[in-house]
């Protein structure tokens, strides 16, 4: 028999998200509009289930790419490698025995919390313009708003914060909102310097990570997968990786180093749909560089697992070549591995 305590505390943890649709929906369609447009992203519509399912996953490291309470590719195979890590049957689909197994962490789906005085000073960069020349002269490839960082820091869209809250409320430090509940166990980063743990803090990364023996990056399924000892599957990623025109380069390859907040060197020479009349550009560090603040390199020239700018389109995608994952999930990944570790690509 089911545990019905259980699914009801399933139920329950979504309970936030439907009363703050349901007062969104009570205002002026005019207002609404109003206040969205001033952030550029419109309204998500959330499906509360399976919103719950996604922040469970991420907390337990089979992340489902953005939390946006949509049942789409990242999600099906962030439920598949969390039922295999569990000893469940794999099928991709949030059945019952999959909804007991999540709701063995008894976390709500989102939690009211304040905007930091830290989080609310930026700075932020506003409009970043497209071309590389451009990007060079700028300090900081930072965030372009508070919306942006916020975002990130919770691991889902500005679309999804607005539906989740008020949109007529002003983002300020101070001000209070409903957020995907991902606060992290812990906060204490062993073995990297302040810089690094601000990092990981500001990305609601836990400092407790189990250790991984080795990584492998599945191109068939899309997904980094984190495997433990006695080659268990600890963790899965949603990954973006190669193109046709520049494949995934398949083999077994190793850590060389993990960078933080990394500048990004432009080479035109090495990118297909660049012309190479184009000059080299070193590009500024900062969440919205190509590589956003996280490059695992590995012992294949020009080839890295990293984060990205654009989390939306992680797995939806084309690299030339690269792995591509959410800035958060790349510094999770970065305290779960070691310098020398394997990691391979495989088809």
């Amino acid at each position: 028999m089911p545990d019905s305590k259980l699914i009801n505390g399933f139920l329950i943890g979504t309970m936030a998200i439907a009363v703050a649709g349901a007062a969104m929906a009570q205002q002026p369609p005019q207002q609404r509009a109003q206040s969205a447009k001033q952030d550029a992203p419109q309204q998500a519509k959330i499906d509360g289930t399976i919103f719950h399912a996604q922040v469970l996953l991420d907390r337990a490291g089979f992340s489902p790419g953005v939390i946006d309470g949509e049942k789409g590719i990242s999600f099906t195979w962030a439920v598949k490698g969390f039922q295999e890590a569990r000893g469940l049957k794999v099928s991709g689909e949030l059945d019952q025995a999959t909804r007991q197994a999540l709701l063995q962490d008894r976390s709500p789906s989102v939690r009211r919390l304040r905007i930091d005085e830290s989080d609310a000073a930026g700075p932020f960069v506003g409009t970043i313009p497209k071309k590389p020349a451009e990007q060079a002269k700028m300090k900081r490839l930072g965030y372009r708003n508070l919306l942006e960082k916020l975002a990130e820091k919770f691991h889902t869209s500005p679309a999804t914060i607005i539906a989740l809250n008020d949109p007529r409320q002003i983002l300020k430090a101070g001000t209070v909102l409903v957020l995907p509940n991902v606060l992290p166990s812990s906060r204490s980063y062993e073995g990297v310097q302040s810089e690094e743990a601000r990092l990981l803090s500001d990305l609601n990364i836990s400092g407790s990570q189990p250790k991984a023996s080795r990584v492998v990056v599945d191109k068939s399924d899309k997904v980094v997968r984190v495997l433990g000892e006695g080659d268990k599957l600890i963790a899965q990623f949603p990954a973006t990786m190669g193109s046709a025109r520049d494949p995934l380069p398949l083999g077994n390859w190793k850590v060389n180093s993990v960078a933080f907040n990394p500048p990004f060197k432009y080479q035109p020479q090495l990118f297909w749909d660049v012309k190479d009349s184009e000059e080299e550009q070193l590009l500024p560090p900062g969440p919205n560089g190509p590589v956003g603040v996280i490059w695992i390199d590995l012992n294949k020239e020009h080839i890295g697992i990293h984060g990205t700018n654009s989390p939306e389109t992680i797995k939806r995608a084309e690299s030339h070549g690269c792995v591509r994952l959410t800035n958060w999930d790349a510094a999770r990944l970065s305290q779960m591995i070691e310098d020398g570790m394997q990691v391979v690509f495989q088809a």
